[in-house]
This record gives C-alpha cells, structure tokens and sequence, in this order.
C-alpha cells in the first residue's frame, strides 16, 4: 500500500489489517543510479514496507536522507535536524539557541527580512526553525517546479545568515516580555515547581531570565549557529515529487556551506529522586488550582514502551474515554479536564498528568486522582478496555499521514529516536501484541500514587 492511499483515506481497512500481525518488511539495494561522469555514484537502498516506502542514500556531500517520492503530489518537503539544542547555551547565555533560530528566515544574503520573507512568497514556500533541548531542526515545504530556487534561498540562509540588529532586538524584546508573563501562568510556575524539586542545576531545568537575554548578541548567535548547525550531526527527511537523483544536488547546495562538525558538552542522564511526602504548592492569586504530577517513566527503546502507551490511553490518554476524565469530570463534576501522558527525551523519561479545579475542591480532585492510580494498581484494567484503547490506538494512527509534511515529520521522529526504518511496519503489530497481563503488570510497576510527585499552584484548600 502507498502512503497517497493513506492520505487520500483509501483501503483504511487494509491498513488495519495488514497492522494486525506482525508484517515482513522488505529491505532491497537499488542499483546504482547514474549521475553525472563527476560526480560519484549514489547507492539508494530501498524500503519496500506494507506502510510507506522509503529510500535511503547518502549524498556525494555527505548528507544522509530518508524520501518517500510521490510524484501525483506536486508538493515537496523537507525536515532537517541536528543532535543538539538549548542544553548548548554557554551559562547565563540561555535563550542563545532560541535566537539562532528565530533568526533564520530574518534575512540572508542580500535580502533583509522583508526581503528574505516576500521571496519565500514569491516562491510558495515555507521555511523556519525550532530548537529544544536536544535537537535543532528546520521544516521546509515548496512546490515542486521552484525547488530548487527554494532549496537555494535555504542555502543562502545556511551560508549568509544576517542576524540583522533590527530582527534581533526584536527576538530579544518578545523574550522579555514573555518572562514577565510567565511569572503569573500557572503552568509556567508548576514545570518550574517540578524541574526545581527533581533535577535541579541539570540543563534541562536552566531558564532564560532578563539578564541571559540581555546577554545574547548577533554575533554570539552567528557562533552558536555554526556549533549547532554542522554536517556529521545532520538528519534529512524528504516527502513528495522528487526522486533522490532530483533531491541530493539540492540538499548538497542548501548544506555545502555547513561547518563539518563541532564540539558540543556531553549532557547527563537524570536519574528522579524520591518524590516528596506531600505536595509542593506554589502561591498564586486564582480562582483555580492547577495540579501537576510527575513519576519515573519508561525509555522508548524499552520492551515494555508500548505496553505503557496502551496502559496511558485507558488511565488519563483518551480523552473522555480515560478513567480520570470518566470520573473526575464527568462522575463528579471536579474538572473540565485532566490528562496523562509518557514523556521521553535523551536524557529523561517520566510519566506525568495534570488538571485544574476549584480552589475548593482541590484537595477533593487530589484524592480522585490518587484513588484512580490506586484503583489501577490494585485490579488493572478490563479486557473492554484494552480492547478500545488497542482499536483507537491502531485505526487513528493513519491521520498522522495526511500530508508531505506530517509524513516527513513522522520519519525524522523515527530517526531521531532511532527506532528502525520498518517502525512504521510494526508499530500496530506491537499494539496488538500487547496483553492485559502485560497492562496490569506496568501498572502495579510505575502507577502507584506515591511514586509521583505532585505540583499545586494557585490556593489551594482541603490540602494537608
């Protein structure tokens, strides 16, 4: 099956199918492409899977590339990604990541931000960055027949980045008011809360503050781009009407000019302490109270991963479908909504939830909580239930496919985690698999209340 009959919702029954037992992927090594006589041959292995078919190669630059072609599409896009992200930031540097990105469609070359901006319109296309802890990754999508004239302004935003003063001040400007603001949001405060009581000093709980904004200058971006942005680091993903001869001279255009690689501070894995004997509250004037809770949670690469994933759909996953929102909303009226979800990143893991009440009624909607991860640990969940979490888990899984974009997002995902290039074969066959021996036993192992360490922000009553 092509991912266009995917997209296009065709034979969705077939999908589910062909997802129900575990599939046999064939992987075959395309012959060598022809190229021009200077240029070395490309080899282009190809993953014939039930899902999507994906070609992989190395381009004569270095670049490594995933596509899936569909040329009935005349759209192309494109998500680049480097290990590496804001854990980078030098001390009291924060945010330096943040401004390298937010400057990368600010101008290039000759052209300012106007000027950088009325192209990519001229062109139809979209080009802009994002940084987080980890990683740093571009998106990119454009019609087929101004690729390469797309792909080139992406080069000049590679090779000639700007950090025009104008743009940069104004980065720095949006980034002051936001730490203002924060100050009285609920949720910024309890994720501060949370990182504060669990890990404490470690790079993924550093913040930007007035003066690590303040701190930051174009030329300091120009720095941290190059240390970010370098080729041994660098994944591509590719969707639509391109064939890999089309792409790699594209691709070796838009990185040529890349640094071949850095030095970045390695970053240790968290290991969670024990959680606190009572809830942290945090003070905050409202009429509401915010409840966060956090508890350790499971590698992706871990066996029982999707055991968990199934479990978390029927705990606080699934919308009204979940028991907490069953009985905290709908039973007992204590919330418009709560949830639960598997958190994982390179260095932390964690199963967490959280939900809003009354300030009354907090201490109330505490205790539902608690009763629910008590009542999952003590007799699991039903075979109604896993039957309904495995059938929406499985036939909705399919929607995540409905674009060039959303598929190439999907593929860097799986390389990034590094979960295989059959992932998209076997993800169902793994859902299915999973046992309600499996879900009850991961529940007594990780949903026991008092693993969890519980944020209360706002002010609170009937809390002890």
């Amino acid at each position: 099956m092509t991912y266009l009959k995917l997209m296009m919702g065709a034979a969705s029954a077939l999908v589910l199918t062909a997802c129900a037992s575990a599939p046999v992927t064939e992987t075959t090594s395309a012959t060598l492409v022809e190229t021009p006589a200077a240029e070395p041959a490309m080899k282009v292995d190809v993953h014939k899977g039930d899902f999507v078919e994906i070609q992989q190669f190395v381009t004569p630059g270095g670049v490594s590339v995933w596509l899936v072609s569909e040329p009935s599409i005349p759209i192309v896009s494109v998500e680049m990604a480097w290990k590496g992200g804001e854990t980078s930031d030098p001390e009291g540097m924060e945010g330096l990541s943040d401004s390298v990105v937010y400057n990368m469609n600010e101008g290039a070359g000759d052209l300012d931000s106007l000027g950088f901006q009325t192209r990519m319109e001229e062109l139809n296309m979209s080009f802009g960055c994002s940084t987080g802890n980890d990683w740093t990754s571009c998106s990119a999508t454009m019609l087929k027949e101004n690729a390469t004239e797309a792909m080139g302004l992406i080069a000049t935003a590679f090779a000639e980045p700007r950090f025009d003063a104008g743009p940069f001040e104004r980065f720095q400007r949006e980034n002051l008011i936001a730490i203002k603001q924060r100050e009285t949001s609920a949720n910024w405060l309890a994720r501060k809360a949370m990182t504060d009581a669990l890990y404490p000093g470690h790079p993924y709980a550093r913040q930007t503050s007035v003066e690590s904004i303040a701190a930051l200058t174009p030329e300091l971006a120009r720095e941290q781009m190059r240390k970010l942005m370098v080729k041994d680091r660098l994944l591509v993903t590719a969707v639509g009407a391109v064939t890999p001869e089309e792409l790699a001279p594209m691709v070796d255009m838009a990185f040529g000019t890349l640094p071949e690689t850095s030095e970045i501070a390695p970053v240790a894995d968290i290991a969670l302490p024990p959680p606190p004997a009572e809830p942290i509250i945090v003070d905050l004037p409202q009429p509401q109270s915010l409840v966060s809770f956090s508890a350790p949670g499971l590698k992706r690469h871990d066996p029982d991963f999707f055991t968990a994933y199934v479990l978390n759909y029927t705990v606080g996953g699934g919308g009204f479908e979940s028991r907490l929102m069953k009985t905290l909303r709908v039973e007992k009226g204590l919330t418009y909504g709560i949830y639960t979800g598997l958190s994982t990143s390179d260095h932390l893991d964690t199963w967490n939830g959280g939900g809003q009440t009354k300030n009354e009624s907090a201490g109330e909607f505490l205790a539902g909580i608690h009763d629910e991860l008590n009542q999952f640990v003590a007799d699991g969940m039903t075979e109604e239930e896993l039957s309904d979490a495995k059938a929406y888990l499985t036939g909705s899984y399919p929607l995540g496919f409905d674009s060039n974009a959303k598929i190439a997002d999907q593929i860097m995902s799986v390389r990034q985690q590094e979960l295989g290039i059959d992932y998209f074969d076997t993800r169902n066959a793994n859902i299915d698999a999973v046992t309600l021996d499996d879900v009850n036993r991961v529940a007594k192992t990780y949903l026991a209340p008092e693993k969890f360490t519980y944020v209360v922000v706002g002010q609170p009553e009937g809390i002890e």
